[in-house]
């Protein structure tokens, strides 16, 4: 039995209350069909748990609880406060016992505990970012856009925009707190936007929204303490591109042998070849998404086609790709999607799976 898909995409509601969508994935064709709708207010960011089996959104009242059903569906778990303006992203840790959100307006982390049938728990820690950044347009205070766990389960890393540094904390994984010990400085209005790690957990990716690159850092631990080396710098843009673009989403392939980001203003989407044992990247081509504000991508696990979700233009665009031969075709006509903010392929458990799961459960 082939397997199936769905996409979760969420997006902002000022046009109505449906801000969390589900689609049908068609991995052969690069297509999808819009199956289902939730009602949640501005929904600035999803994610999905390790185990596969939950999924949680940001909302204006603070962090929502999903427990995916065997077909894909979502069936809404409960809600809980994060004290605090709303986030802009969230993640969970390894173990799926923690649930991480960033506050970019207030300049906040909130570390939120989970029990076991997936649904929110209660708040375990609170850091609110201080200092004074560089002093021009919004980069002049906190402005937390990223938070996200090393693959050891040991540290969370808490991209600034604000202030131009990544902070890297140790969690306390009996307690749900944090404790700073390192941070990774930037270069003085780069805006650390986001950070991801290697499947294998060796190598770092940090994009820069304001300047327009990622930058690839080793890590290892030592002596429980966090060690990053800068190992490269690469752009996001070609040499020749759009004045103003900010840099925006970063994905990996399936198989880790791929990397890809988008550029807002520039409205392009870049494709690198990541070297497995150096962590390095090779530019395969920077191409037009055909829409305005590519917010968020998606690459479908064959890494053949790659949707682009454009926020300003209201819009998901399709493209397949040849790696080989570094092209990125138009697949198909756009679907509208209101102010999208964040896209998520997701398998669908197959039916045996989802009957041991549910008996697990009960």
């Amino acid at each position: 039995m082939a397997d199936k898909y769905v996409a979760y995409v969420a997006g902002y509601t000022r046009a109505d209350d449906k801000g969390l969508k589900i689609f049908d994935v068609d991995v052969k064709k690069g297509r999808m069909t819009e199956r289902e709708s939730m009602s949640i207010t501005n929904a600035s960011y999803i994610t999905t748990a390790h185990n596969g089996k939950f999924l949680y959104s940001i909302t204006d009242e603070g962090v929502q609880s999903y427990k995916i059903q065997s077909d894909g569906g979502l069936k809404e778990l409960n809600r809980h406060s994060i004290n605090g303006m709303r986030g802009c992203y969230i993640s969970t840790d390894y173990t799926d016992r923690y649930l991480f959100v960033a506050g970019y307006h207030d300049g906040k982390v909130t570390v939120l505990s989970l029990k076991k049938n997936g649904s929110i728990d209660k708040i375990t820690e609170e850091i609110y970012h201080k200092g004074m950044g560089s002093v021009s347009e919004r980069n002049f205070r906190p402005h937390i856009n990223c938070v996200k766990m090393t693959r050891d389960n040991k540290f969370l890393c808490v991209t600034d925009v604000g202030m131009d540094h990544v902070k890297i904390y140790k969690l306390n994984y009996k307690e749900g707190t944090l404790k700073l010990v390192d941070i990774l400085h930037s270069d003085i209005e780069s805006q650390p936007r986001h950070i991801k790690f290697s499947k294998d957990g060796k190598f770092a990716y940090v994009i820069h929204e304001a300047k327009n690159y990622i930058d690839v850092y080793s890590y290892e631990e030592e002596n429980d303490e966090p060690n990053f080396e800068k190992v490269q710098r690469v752009s996001t843009l070609n040499d020749y591109h759009a004045g103003g673009s900010a840099a925006s989403s970063m994905q990996f392939s399936s198989d880790n042998k791929y990397l890809f980001c988008s550029n807002a203003g520039d409205n392009s989407v870049g494709a690198f070849r990541r070297d497995a044992k150096t962590g390095m990247l090779e530019k395969i081509f920077v191409l037009p998404t055909s829409g305005d504000y590519p917010k968020d991508i998606a690459v479908t696990p064959n890494s053949k086609f790659l949707f682009s979700l454009n926020n300003e233009s209201n819009s998901i665009t399709f493209f397949k790709m040849d790696l080989n031969a570094g092209t990125l075709i138009m697949n198909g006509p756009a679907l509208y999607f209101y102010e999208g903010n964040c896209i998520i392929i997701h398998k669908v458990p197959e039916d045996e799976e989802a009957e041991k799961t549910e008996k697990v459960e009960k």
